[in-house]
């Protein structure tokens, strides 16, 4: 186990800058996931702990050492790309002892070290296999396999399940948690998908252009989010905004929301607001205190729920539910409980 500080890191191309001021402290053990949009600067952060990026400017730290101008094969950090990255002319075995034998380490020892790897991965049968006779599961386990004979302080995916199927990826991050968990070690892993991160993080940290928008554990992120751009990405479908204007605003605590008068308790509007209300609190009888009817455009039919497509004036309010539907319109309702307000700038109102 190791602990990772990365202070004040700055990366830029030119005028453009990608890394504004990265600064975040992990824990021995943790695993962490960089989420964000595509262009954020997640696998350029990644590339820059690594070594294979050059850091314009801040510090690394990996248990308290300095690690900004070691090469990367001496950071003690093993990484596990997009794409398998393997050998096709070796086997399995040969791919997964490629780095040992670089070290120059004991043909023994190498032994031993891919032979548990592969056990725990499961893929003691496939050591004699080249990478053609594989799936792609089976490839990226082997990628995993040849970063965990190494024994690393820290272990960097970049998002290493994009190329596999849905089920694939379900399978392989239920791996990927069970090797953390077994392992006990330090992961930082950047996928671009949600569910990834919500499912396997123990804290989520989301980028925006270079920017650390949140970071916190997933249950925070998702209940507590900073601003509309976090309440949106977390979230699927993601968090309805509705937009409330000025002559809404009754009075300093009360809104006219749909034709409904609401007060609201501890909290001050000003100026023009957003609300948010998530698609999974949002329910399709009259038993709440918000309610409204909104034309239905479309339901997606996913099995053990649906997803409705709605729209009220000129909102659109998407709505999870296990209730199918045939009508046209539908009346839904809310509790204000459930509630989350933004000011003009998009920030929440605490």
């Amino acid at each position: 186990m190791s602990k990772i500080i990365i202070k004040n890191l700055k990366k830029s191309y030119g005028n453009n800058e990608v890394i504004k001021d990265f600064n975040i402290d992990i824990n021995d053990g943790e695993f962490i996931v960089l989420v964000g949009p595509s262009g954020c600067g997640k696998s350029t952060l990644l590339r820059m702990i690594s070594g294979l990026e050059k850091i314009d400017q801040g510090e690394i730290f990996l248990d308290e050492k300095l690690i900004n101008n070691l090469i990367p094969s001496k950071r003690e950090i093993a990484m596990v790309f997009q794409s398998y990255a393997l050998y096709p002319h070796m086997t399995v075995y040969e791919n997964m002892s490629f780095g040992l034998k670089m070290e120059k380490i004991q043909k023994d020892e190498i032994q031993e070290k891919v032979t548990e790897a592969a056990n725990t991965l499961q893929i003691q049968d496939l050591l004699q296999r080249k990478p053609k006779q594989l799936s792609g599961g089976q490839k990226q386990r082997v990628a995993i396999g040849r970063a965990i004979t190494r024994k690393p302080k820290l272990f960097l995916f970049d998002e290493p399940l994009s190329n596999l199927d849905a089920a694939l990826r379900s399978e392989m991050r239920v791996e990927i948690s069970k090797l953390h968990k077994k392992m006990n070690s330090n992961i930082i892993y950047v996928t671009h998908d949600q569910i990834e991160a919500m499912t396997l993080a123990d804290r989520i940290v989301i980028l925006n252009k270079g920017n650390i928008e949140q970071f916190g554990t997933p249950s925070e992120i998702y209940s507590d989010p900073n601003n509309i751009f976090v309440a949106e990405f977390i979230g699927s479908p993601k968090m309805n905004i509705i937009q409330i204007t000025r002559e809404n605003i009754l009075n300093k605590n009360t809104l006219k929301l749909f034709g409904n008068e609401i007060k609201f308790e501890n909290i001050e509007f000003n100026d023009e607001i957003y609300l948010g209300i998530r698609p999974e609190d949002i329910s399709l009888k009259n038993n709440f205190d918000i309610k409204l009817t909104v034309k239905v455009d479309l339901v997606e039919n996913l099995g053990f729920e649906k997803i409705i497509y709605t729209s009220y004036s000129n909102n659109e309010i998407n709505i999870k539910s296990s209730v199918d539907t045939k009508e046209q319109s539908l009346n839904i309702s809310f509790p204000k409980e459930k509630i989350f307000f933004f000011d003009k700038d998009q920030n929440r109102i605490r």
